[in-house]
């Protein structure tokens, strides 16, 4: 400040927060960040390594000189807490033991994020300072004032973060701890992931290994599988190469999230996977496939086919599709790929479940109605008559060897390759010695 000017400081209450850094306690720890030699956070690309700084014994002893120094100065407190927060970016874990020491505050918040020492910890993923946190009592489930994430929720949001998520679980974090609007760990990762560059596979699965739920829901009714669907569209917006990596990650999730208990059938339509799959069964066939191989339900799982029904669903599709195109490879694929899905409905229980009432109309079929007609008279006749010997053997054998899927169990069986076709009901298999 220049001679007669006035203190500009006092004039700016609205800098509060922001001048107790500068003006009151940030001489403190830029002593503290000088001594470890610690310019600035933010430079550190320019230093050789920042996990080497702090540790010299002769800079932590300097430390403590000047800490026993200030001890009774004033903002003492806010100093070495805001000293915390920096070393703790870096994951100066000598560093931090000594500030903890001397009283730093594990519940400061940083004054432009409102972190505390734990968050910072995670989002710069430092695991060993995470656990030297939580073991000096800061609360390994609070949340933050602006986003109200938890630690967890931070570590499961980017890969790169998967060895703090991994210690947060071992020290017992709340794995199913949900913001106020019901929002999980686990809601987090699959929330976070694009399916592209961000994949949060191994997230989700530590999440789920360690005993996420998968029937958690938020305020706005997304459940685990709202985000797999929300990837599905964006398939249609892509290129083939963004498609087929987006595809692959739905699948490896679908898979996980099966293998927990998740259900992909629940009401209502817009919320299941099973139905999104259903609707677009040529684009996702190799998922809906891998769903009613799992035991999935092909109709509503709450409220039966009078809510909707797969196999009102394949029809529908098959007549909209060979009613605009005549192209013989498009409809032998579509119609294959329909029979298939209806062999798998039907070879999933004793009794199938058709809806009431249930008929197809053809007539809007301006080609290979016949075939579909051929389709409908056999699933009608099934329903109707006493079922043959073959399909009862086949439905008993794929049930004994559950639990789903029972592809792997099917191949190991000593039968013949034209049985193991039938029984994994794979019309592509014919003439594949690999089957």
């Amino acid at each position: 400040k220049r001679e007669g000017e006035s203190c500009w400081v006092c004039t700016m209450p609205f800098l509060h927060g922001f001048r107790r850094i500068i003006f009151e306690y940030q001489p403190l720890v830029d002593e503290i960040l000088g001594l470890l030699a610690i310019q600035d956070a933010e430079q550190q690309s320019t230093l050789e390594s920042p996990a080497c700084l702090g540790s010299d014994r002769s800079q932590l002893s300097a430390v403590r000189r000047v800490l026993e120094r200030e001890t009774h100065s004033p903002f003492y407190q806010e100093g070495v807490s805001y000293a915390l927060l920096k070393v703790t970016e870096l994951g100066l874990v000598p560093a931090a033991e000594i500030l903890l020491e001397f009283g730093a505050d594990l519940s400061f918040e940083d004054p432009v994020t409102y972190y505390t020492p734990l968050h910072i910890a995670v989002l710069r993923n430092q695991p060993d300072m995470v656990e030297l946190l939580v073991h000096h009592g800061a609360d390994i489930n609070r949340r933050d004032r602006i986003h109200e994430s938890s630690p967890l929720d931070l570590a499961s949001e980017e890969p790169e973060r998967l060895p703090c998520l991994q210690r947060l679980l071992q020290l017992g974090a709340d794995v199913n701890g949900a913001d106020k609007n019901g929002k999980t760990a686990l809601l987090h990762a699959l929330a976070s992931s694009d399916g592209v560059q961000i994949h949060n596979t191994e997230s989700i699965r530590l999440l789920l290994e360690g005993g996420a739920d998968v029937r958690a829901t938020t305020k706005d009714g997304d459940t685990v599988f709202t985000y797999v669907i929300f990837l599905l569209g964006e398939m249609v917006c892509s290129n083939t190469e963004e498609a087929q990596v987006i595809s692959r990650f739905c699948f490896c999730v679908t898979q996980l999230l099966l293998a927990h208990g998740a259900n992909p059938s629940e009401c209502p339509a817009p919320e299941s996977l099973t139905h999104l799959c259903f609707k677009s069964f040529k684009r996702h066939f190799p998922l809906l496939r891998f769903l009613l191989e799992s035991g999935a339900a092909y109709n509503c799982s709450l409220h039966g086919p009078s809510c909707w029904s797969g196999f009102h669903i394949v029809f529908e599709c098959l007549c909209s599709h060979l009613s605009v195109s005549e192209d013989d490879s498009f409809s032998t694929d579509l119609i294959q790929k329909g029979q298939t899905l209806l062999e798998l409905m039907m070879a999933s229980s004793q009794a199938i479940q058709l809806p009431s009432n249930f008929e197809v109309n053809t007539s809007s079929c301006r080609y290979h109605g016949e075939k579909i007609r051929t389709l409908f008279c056999s699933l009608k006749q099934l329903e109707r008559s006493p079922q043959a010997l073959k399909h009862l053997c086949r439905v008993f054998i794929r049930q004994h060897l559950k639990p789903w899927p029972v592809d792997v169990k099917i191949k190991a069986l000593p039968l013949p390759d034209r049985l193991k076709w039938y029984l994994l009901i794979d019309h592509t298999a014919a003439g594949h010695e690999d089957h």
